[in-house]
């Protein structure tokens, strides 16, 4: 595939290098002249000076017959016309954005861009697992279905334990898809019983997040 990466930073770079040594054709687009001497030294030539939010610039780097543009410079509005211009100018078929600011995701999601990265949710999540009292864990989210995957685990003081999922009060478009018991996936029926443990993978709207998560923060603090 042919990819471009807008922005030499250390994501741009890394990302570059690894695309790089998988066999891809990559070209990276750097603003600042010094940073990409720095990269075309450790990568060789496959960087150029320009502004990837430009039409020229992407024209000049060939976006036209581009596979993917990966927009991960530090600022998001960048990221945002580097992929709009992208897709809209030059029809390549993905564009993927790194987002700084997680606030930004929706409005991303709503011009459009649909495939984004945000470092920061990647680590809330890896924390929120830590975490005990937090029992209801984003996992991923397919944004062009609009689908939450989410795990809930099941604690001592849950009263949960002992409920069948028939019985259990899910928000409009919620399902309980897999429970982890023990190591082992239990894919459930009316009849499964929720035991103290339970790693519980929901597929829910993303407008049905907080409802989700209020009920089983409800009913584990009961």
């Amino acid at each position: 595939m042919y990819i471009i990466v807008a922005g030499g930073g250390k994501v741009g770079f890394y990302l570059a290098r690894e695309l790089l040594e998988q066999g891809h054709e990559v070209l990276v687009i750097e603003k600042d002249g010094k940073r990409a001497d720095l990269i075309q030294n450790d990568l060789g030539n496959v960087v150029m000076v320009g502004m990837a939010d430009e039409a020229a610039t992407l024209e000049e780097a060939g976006a036209a017959r581009a596979d993917v543009i990966c927009a991960v410079t530090g600022d998001d509005e960048d990221n945002l016309v580097i992929c709009q211009v992208a897709r809209k100018r030059f029809q390549v078929p993905r564009a993927i954005a790194r987002i700084n600011n997680p606030k930004n995701e929706e409005i991303f999601r709503l011009l459009g861009i649909d495939e984004t990265v945000s470092s920061t949710n990647m680590v809330l999540a890896a924390l929120e697992q830590e975490i005990p009292s937090r029992n209801l864990v984003p996992l991923l989210r397919l944004r062009h279905a609009d689908i939450e995957i989410v795990e809930a685990v099941i604690d001592d003081s849950s009263p949960l334990v002992g409920v069948n999922l028939r019985d259990l009060s899910l928000p409009r478009e919620s399902i309980i898809a897999v429970i982890i018991r023990r190591s082992q996936p239990i894919f459930p029926t009316g009849t499964t019983t929720l035991e103290v443990g339970d790693e519980v993978i929901a597929l829910t709207r993303s407008a049905h997040e907080d409802a989700l998560r209020s009920l089983f923060f409800r009913t584990a603090r009961r």
